[in-house]
């Protein structure tokens, strides 16, 4: 039997997190409602704050070491077809979030802007 391993285009979402004013838990629920509404729409996404918030917090990771998570999730940026930038509320006081605006520029990838209100 071969196996066969195909790459399905998806979006990069970046949110908040160390910047959000309500503290980085309600930063992961935020982020993982805004991915769950574009799932929801069909899009494809990966959003580091809500697939790797639980992964911080279980694996006892430092959840705030950029050493970590960038160079972690830089091949899923290489990888992306685009960024989506989610406007709550410090998403552009992020250092995070500037890395992968930088890095969606860099590699000439498309880059939209989400509105957001946190519900």
């Amino acid at each position: 039997m071969e196996t066969k391993i195909t790459r399905e285009p998806f979006w990069y979402l970046a949110t908040p997190y160390s910047k959000y004013s309500e503290g980085i838990e309600a930063a992961f629920e935020e982020a993982a409602k805004a991915t769950a509404s574009l799932i929801k729409c069909g899009v494809r996404v990966y959003c580091p704050i809500a697939h790797t918030h639980p992964i911080a917090v279980y694996g006892k990771l430092d959840p705030l070491d950029h050493t970590i998570w960038l160079p972690a999730d830089m091949p899923l940026m290489e990888a992306a077809v685009g960024l989506i930038v989610v406007k709550m509320e410090g998403w552009n006081k992020s250092k995070g979030i500037k890395a992968e605006i930088d890095k969606f520029r860099e590699d000439e990838k498309p880059i939209l802007y989400m509105e957001w209100k946190n519900v």
